[in-house]
């Protein structure tokens, strides 16, 4: 059991050294859209339509209202790296815990047997 708990101590150790690499998290999402603007005579309405755009929106839910906002590419590039960020983030913690979980029930075997 020693070698098994040494394994997820070693894991664990790793994934923290993990969290040291992420950069800034955002929640939300990045969209990017294409418009038509319905004005007789433009490009958009052309066959085929050349729609307008791109245009990048990040969006979030905090306290259940929605927020939005319109960015430049160079903001949309940052923010995708921050969402890119927070799910890596999730990932890591997810398998901090299954990996602690493991170690969990190795030590409460080892302090119902009375600690060997």
């Amino acid at each position: 059991m020693a070698s098994r708990l040494e394994r997820h101590e070693a894991t664990y150790r790793s994934l923290k050294a993990e969290l040291d690499e992420i950069g800034f998290i955002s929640p939300g999402s990045l969209v990017v859209r294409e418009t038509s603007c319905g004005k007789p005579g433009c490009r958009c309405q052309g066959d085929p339509p050349q729609r307008h755009g791109p245009y990048f929106q990040w969006s979030r839910t905090r306290e259940g209202r929605t927020e939005s906002r319109r960015l430049g590419e160079r903001e949309a590039e940052l923010y995708r790296e921050w969402i890119d960020n927070r799910r890596h983030l999730e990932r890591i913690l997810a398998e901090m815990e299954r990996v602690s979980e493991s170690a969990g029930e190795i030590l409460l075997r080892r302090a119902r047997s009375g600690g060997q």
